[in-house]
């Protein structure tokens, strides 16, 4: 377990990063979000006592001590709650505290590519050469394909995941993690599949700062942040630093050399430098915010009505149903629109209903195992919350999910890295 860590120095580091991030924004105008008026009531306690056995059996199967999560079903009422401890040795969770978004950032990045374009500052069809320079040989690739996830370019994570395991303190530059992308062979063609790659988001990044001659940060402030209200959401500066004053704990379980997990001791990550993250995973949020983040990102509330974000949805792969589809730098799932991912000490998700407003986040705190696991949770919650009855005067919609809570379950579970201690 790595040391703990000093609290002055980790309150004056989010503070300074809060400052980065907010420094020489003009706050746009305040975004309305178009889903159906939330009912002010708890979920019923059945429903509520379900949620809770899907994030405590999640937190089992990764070796999570703490999770976070909200959902909201304008219908019927919402749950938002901390469930478990920081840590093997106890400390609240509390549904306040801050975390890393992950991939979850990504999305946000391509909103702003979203939002240039429509300003006619930028085209998605541009190479992305156009944007960054030191890419030669790619100019086949296009800012679209990048939120796509069909650039064909590797994720430099894969070759970095060592060394930032042994180091989670240093402080990458955006061009030396892009330079380790692009080493990688190609995924495929451009445009011919979707691929994961954290390389895509990060170039996206350097467009936006191109495009703009702003820090990246302080246009996430201006463009996303500001006008959803989001008070808990930024890119931090890349100084090493927790999530924010008050947060969630994070730990990145390994497996030993005959592959058994390490879930008594996993390595601490709660305070470590955004910039590995960066554009692609790097931002800090809270669970209030990334549901309602969700609810803009699934109904475009930061573009205009005629955006073609989700138009050409493409399969995520031929190992995953067809219902499960990328698009825009989000993924679709039914009914449902969002993102999620994972980055060194937390797995995170956030979808949403565009038509019923329903709308689930959820944040584990060990990011060990497998990547899809807060996905699944998220849709586990979903598939529970469609079915919450309706309060009085209000009206039980459609929610039309392709899946069933227990299948969501039974993949988690199926692909489990700890077990329940034994009682």
């Amino acid at each position: 377990m790595r040391r703990w860590r000093r609290s002055a120095a980790i309150a004056i580091a989010s503070a300074g990063a809060l400052a980065v991030a907010l420094s020489g924004c003009t706050p746009q105008q305040s975004v309305s979000i178009d889903v159906p008026a939330q009912v002010d009531a708890p979920l019923p306690d059945a429903t509520v006592a379900e949620l809770q056995d899907a994030v405590t059996s999640a937190m089992t199967a990764t070796g999570s001590t703490g999770a976070i999560v909200g959902v909201w079903a304008p219908w019927s009422g919402t749950w938002v709650s901390g469930v478990g401890a920081q840590s093997l040795a106890g400390g609240e969770v509390t549904s306040d505290m801050s975390f890393r978004a992950a991939e979850v950032t990504g999305a946000m990045t391509c909103d702003v590519l979203y939002e240039l374009a429509a300003d006619g500052t930028l085209s998605m069809s541009d190479p992305v050469t156009t944007w960054v320079s030191n890419l030669p040989g790619y100019d086949d690739i296009t800012l679209r394909e990048l939120c796509d996830g069909t650039s064909g370019l590797a994720s430099y994570t894969a070759t970095l995941e060592g060394a930032v395991l042994g180091n989670p303190e240093r402080v990458w530059n955006p061009r030396e993690l892009m330079a380790y992308g692009i080493a990688r062979p190609r995924l495929n063609a451009p445009g011919a599949a979707y691929g994961t790659s954290a390389t895509n988001y990060l170039i996206a990044g350097l467009a936006v700062e191109r495009a703009t001659n702003e820090p990246l940060a302080t246009v996430l402030a201006e463009r996303v942040a500001q006008p959803l209200g989001l008070s808990s959401t930024f890119l931090p500066a890349p100084a090493p630093a927790t999530p924010g004053p008050s947060s969630l704990n994070g730990y990145w379980s390994q497996p030993n050399a005959e592959g058994v997990w390490n879930c008594t001791e996993p390595a601490d990550f709660t305070e470590m430098s955004s910039s590995y993250g960066g554009a692609a995973a790097g931002a800090v949020t809270s669970i209030t915010d990334l549901g309602r983040y969700a609810q803009a990102l699934a109904t475009k509330a930061l573009l205009p009505a005629d955006s073609d974000r989700f138009a050409n949805p493409v399969p995520v792969g031929p190992d995953q149903p067809s219902w499960f589809t990328a698009a825009g730098g989000t993924f679709q799932a039914g009914s449902l629109i969002g993102q999620f991912g994972w980055t060194p000490g937390y797995m995170t998700a956030a979808f949403a209903d565009p038509a019923t407003g329903m709308s689930v986040a959820v944040v584990l705190n060990n990011s060990g195992g497998n990547k899809l696991t807060s996905a699944w949770l998220a849709w586990e919650l979903a598939a529970i919350a469609s079915k919450a009855p309706a309060a009085a005067g209000q009206t039980l919609p459609e929610a039309g999910l392709p899946w069933t809570a227990q299948q969501m379950r039974d993949n988690i579970v199926g692909n489990a890295i700890c077990a329940a201690p034994a009682s």
